[in-house]
């Protein structure tokens, strides 16, 4: 049973991906600005909530035997997963850096050097999101980390629901940019595909070292944080009105928050 339910968490984001990849099938335009920063914003709020209630509290709480020094696996960690994201930012190109250059060019080249980062930044965007649900229900399986069954269901479920518009946002410019709409779907669904993976990877690594729970629960959250700051927020506040981005990043937050505190 425990396997099943492992399993079927690590696929719930994915499905979160797909489904929002799917809208290419649905969707005869580009989403447009507003919505995509509407959307970015809703995921960076999910991200963010699901970093402080699923993953660093329950590091902290983990660590209580330490007293006053509690904060400092959490700490640690945390500092880890921000800087294993800054290195991966700077082997992988960046998002935006990239789509700078190719808006300087015209021509095919352009097109898809923007198609290939975009893709890449998604899909940087997911190893973390994968890692945290990995370690989520490695801690539920271990029964260590003061992570109930609701409480990993919550966390799968808010990743599931904040890549639901990740998916629209790949497949629908890959469409609007020249691609069919079935390789538009399947490239979004593929930027997804490494959150099972690297979800899966965590379960392994963090089951066999349960002592280290903590760490691998903020380092989880430290990588996300890295994301929404990095990447998210920036996007969500470019261009006119970006209060709409700030908005939904409320009700990311806010959806997260009472997903985990009901479920939990």
């Amino acid at each position: 049973m425990e396997i099943r339910t492992v399993a079927y968490g690590l696929l719930i984001p994915f499905l979160g991906t797909s489904a929002g990849a799917a809208c290419v099938f649905f969707l005869k335009k580009d989403l447009k600005a507003g919505v995509q920063r509407a959307l970015t914003g809703f995921a960076a709020g999910v991200m963010v909530a699901a970093s402080i209630w699923s993953l660093i509290v329950p590091a902290i709480e983990q660590s209580a035997a330490l007293a006053q020094w509690a904060f400092l696996p959490a700490f640690v960690g945390f500092w880890l997963g921000i800087l294993f994201l800054l290195l991966l930012d700077h082997i992988i190109p960046h998002l935006h850096r990239s789509i700078d250059q190719a808006d300087q060019t015209e021509g095919p080249k352009s097109k898809l050097d923007r198609i290939a980062m975009m893709v890449l930044a998604v899909t940087l965007h997911n190893i973390p999101e994968g890692m945290a649900v990995g370690v989520v229900y490695a801690g539920l399986v271990s029964g260590s980390a003061n992570i109930t069954t609701g409480g990993a269901l919550a966390l799968a479920l808010g990743i599931a629901i904040q890549n639901f518009p990740e998916g629209a946002i790949i497949s629908m410019p890959l469409f609007a940019e020249g691609k069919s709409k079935p390789k538009s779907f399947w490239l979004g669904l593929l930027s997804g595909a490494v959150e099972p993976v690297f979800g899966g990877l965590t379960v392994l690594v963090a089951s066999l070292v349960v002592p280290a729970m903590p760490y691998f629960l903020s380092f989880a959250a430290g990588a996300m944080l890295y994301v929404v700051v990095e990447e998210l927020i920036p996007e969500m506040s470019a261009g006119e009105h970006s209060n709409i981005g700030v908005l939904f990043f409320a009700v990311g937050f806010s959806l997260m928050m009472a997903l985990d505190v009901a479920l939990g």
